[in-house]
């Protein structure tokens, strides 16, 4: 994980230097896209010292939609749902090696992770429909 220094605000420009221009572009678009007012969410980057990084927490309005860090080569997105989801999620159109990933991950408490790496444009598309649908929960 990157982003390790406390003093260095995850800046655009700090973005940039860190994943590099092709990197950076694929975020820089997924982010632009969900701070549009088509689905309106915030991005509030913290240092948290118990991981000694920084993270994106972005959120519509009071909830938490996916959590957003930065690796060498890509950045990490990871939504959190329960249960009682799971069955639609497998109904999302969304890659089914995503699917199969979540199937397999364990949970942390209640809660099931759902974590992809991103590091191309084409991975955008699922993204944004699993950012539409964690929206829709209650």
């Amino acid at each position: 994980m990157l982003l390790r220094d406390a003093n260095i605000f995850p800046s655009g420009e700090v973005l940039q230097e860190t994943l590099g221009d092709n990197i950076y572009s694929v975020l820089s678009s997924f982010l632009e896209t969900i701070t549009s007012e088509e689905y309106n969410l915030s991005i509030e980057w913290k240092f948290y010292n118990d991981g000694k990084a920084w993270l994106g927490k972005i959120t519509h309005k009071k909830k938490t939609i996916l959590w957003l860090s930065v690796w060498n080569g890509f950045f990490k997105i990871s939504f959190y749902f329960t249960e009682k989801h799971l069955e639609a999620i497998d109904e999302l159109t969304i890659s089914e090696v995503i699917k199969e990933e979540f199937c397999k991950m364990k949970p942390v408490g209640k809660l099931i992770p759902m974590i992809m790496n991103i590091a191309h444009k084409e991975q955008i598309q699922d993204l944004l429909t699993i950012v539409c649908f964690k929206m829709s929960l209650k």
